[in-house]
């Protein structure tokens, strides 16, 4: 009789924006029952040593856009399929949440196709860790009725009547991946004469020991452009609610200006597409 292997499974899970303690007790306990996680960079290695079974299997597989190494869709798709028909838990662990400027879609479309059985655990989003830790309530009232979150890095990504909508909207605006075209988010909303009253937060390292907030009036900032850089991940919050920071701020900045989540060095990288790894149709 010929034997079977019984598919494995897939978790997608969220791990927070940062600090390993916003990391949900569902997400804790499927990395401690997996035996194979794929990791994305932005993950505290404190949640990788204290919530991993040292049997379990760890692939950092993180992207890390022009700064480094980085593992491509193609194969992080290809290890959660090979890793589920060897019949394995597998954990595909994502920073912050896994349905917010995430390849969620990419990895779901990969497991129908392939038939895998598949779970999704939510995670804290860096807009409400950083809001949180900065003191900066995305809808407060009197202040703000609704909250959009948004990225721009490129310049077809959002139209010039959109602009002026965000310019002239009270929503409060958080922008995702944004922080090596902050210039031009800025020189497109002060373009189109958004109000002095909208503070702009700058917020590096979230919720992380080395969290760092910078409040901006935007046209000072517009100024003064070529002056500023940031370490990732950085998000911006821009409204009228980044004037509550300064009075109910909880957390002082650190004076460490290094990475808290750092580069990786061990990441996956295929071998001609990994030849040992089920390729995906």
């Amino acid at each position: 009789m010929l034997s079977t292997v019984k598919t494995g499974k897939v978790i997608i899970a969220g791990a927070g924006p940062g600090d390993p303690e916003l990391l949900t007790i569902k997400a804790a306990r499927s990395l401690q029952q997996a035996e194979v996680i794929l990791a994305d960079r932005l993950v505290s290695e404190q949640i990788i040593e204290d919530f991993i079974s040292p049997g379990a299997e760890i692939i950092y597989v993180g992207k890390q856009c022009r700064r480094g190494i980085s593992t491509p869709q193609q194969t992080i798709n290809e290890l959660m399929v090979h890793h589920a028909m060897l019949g394995k838990l597998v954990v595909r662990l994502k920073g912050g949440d896994v349905s917010v400027f995430s390849n969620i879609l990419d990895e779901l479309e990969t497991l129908s196709k392939n038939n895998i059985p598949y779970e999704i655990i939510p995670g804290i989003t860096a807009a409400s860790g950083a809001a949180a830790f900065a003191a900066i309530p995305l809808t407060a009232r009197g202040y703000a009725n609704a909250v959009r979150f948004l990225t721009y890095y490129k310049s077809e990504a959002i139209t010039e009547n959109y602009w002026k909508e965000l310019a002239d909207t009270d929503d409060t605006l958080v922008f995702y991946m944004s922080s090596e075209t902050l210039s031009q988010v800025v020189e497109k909303l002060t373009r189109h004469h958004i109000h002095e009253d909208k503070l702009m937060a700058i917020i590096e390292q979230a919720t992380t020991p080395f969290q760092h907030v910078q409040i901006k009036n935007l046209y000072d900032f517009k100024r003064n452009s070529s002056q500023h850089s940031f370490i990732s991940p950085t998000l911006v919050i821009i409204g009228r609610v980044v004037a509550l920071h300064e009075p109910y701020k909880w957390m002082e900045n650190s004076g460490i200006r290094e990475n808290y989540f750092k580069p990786v060095t061990n990441q996956y990288i295929p071998n001609n597409q990994s030849e040992n790894i089920t390729h995906v149709s």
